[in-house]
């Protein structure tokens, strides 16, 4: 029989020890993110995967929005995040601390999701607007460009979904065992 399992099982972090915890080598850069609910996801989705911080630009909303409050539950308090007025401004000075910038985006050129190897070096996996995407003036900045392959007929994933993914892979790609033993238990 399945039973749910109760917090004290679940043996999470307080905000205080996730704060001290090691964190992935990744950041997300989210450039003019349009819904506060999609901001707030992400926050969420950071969360659990030990992501060293947020970057909100652009109109990207930020705490204490009410909207994203809603969707991060409590996420905004353990996340490292700033705000950037200028996405632009963000991604040079990532790329000035040796972060690999990695636009998840329909662009040419790209590779699929499948194929990409990341490693454990830092890395700043940049998002965009869920109308428009990433900004042009950030497209020029990067390095490569990531796609997640796709079989229906919509063209895109919500941006939410898109960072699940994204960092869902890079985990089991590169840290899973190193960072969770006992993950395959």
């Amino acid at each position: 029989m399945i039973r749910k399992l109760t917090m004290p099982e679940l043996q999470r972090a307080d905000v205080e020890k996730f704060h001290l915890q090691k964190k992935m080598p990744v950041v997300l850069v989210l450039d003019n993110i349009r819904s506060a609910h999609n901001a707030g996801s992400i926050f969420r989705t950071a969360d659990a995967f030990a992501v060293e911080k947020i970057y909100l630009c652009g109109i990207t909303a930020v705490p204490p929005n009410r909207e994203l409050l809603k969707t991060s539950l409590g996420a905004e308090k353990s996340m490292n995040w700033e705000f950037h007025k200028n996405s632009y401004d963000c991604i040079i000075r990532l790329k000035k601390e040796n972060y690999r910038l990695v636009a998840v985006e329909q662009a040419a050129p790209r590779q699929s999701l499948y194929t990409f190897k990341p490693s454990k070096e830092k890395i700043a996996f940049i998002f965009g607007n869920e109308v428009s995407g990433i900004s042009d003036s950030i497209l020029e900045q990067v390095e490569e460009a990531v796609e997640i392959p796709q079989f229906g007929t919509k063209h895109s994933f919500n941006v939410a979904t898109t960072v699940g993914i994204i960092l869902w892979d890079y985990y089991s790609k590169t840290i899973a065992q190193a960072f969770m033993p006992g993950i395959t238990e």
